[in-house]
């Protein structure tokens, strides 16, 4: 089957799964330390900062996701944490991957799978 321009347009990896899940989870909490200690609490995977910055620019980018700035903090030295929150169509992506996971699950002998879900 080929793969249609919107299919591509909502494709998501499987780490931008994971931070939309955990920004799904921390709700008005998520920021990137947040959405990071998540991830690692959740997973038991060691995640680079890096890694979950260069994500969520990805999903911004894709419109599936918005940020806004909080208040300045004195602990974080007058910086301000940038918040993030899911749009629909990074829900309906999300959406989207997790159907397609459970369709490739269906039909699986559960008797002859390494893989318990």
């Amino acid at each position: 089957m080929r793969k249609s321009k919107e299919n591509k347009l909502n494709y998501l990896g499987e780490f931008e799964e994971l931070v939309l899940l955990a920004i799904l989870r921390l709700d008005k909490n998520a920021y990137g330390v947040s959405i990071r200690s998540e991830i690692e609490r959740q997973t038991e995977r060691l995640t680079s900062a890096g890694a979950v910055y260069t994500t969520l620019g990805r999903l911004e980018k894709k419109n599936y996701i918005s940020s806004w700035e909080g208040e300045a903090t004195t602990e974080r030295g007058g910086r301000a944490k940038r918040y993030f929150q899911i749009e629909s169509s990074g829900a309906e992506a999300l959406r989207q991957a997790m159907s397609a996971r459970k369709r490739l699950l269906r039909g699986v002998n559960p008797k002859r799978s390494p893989v318990r879900v």
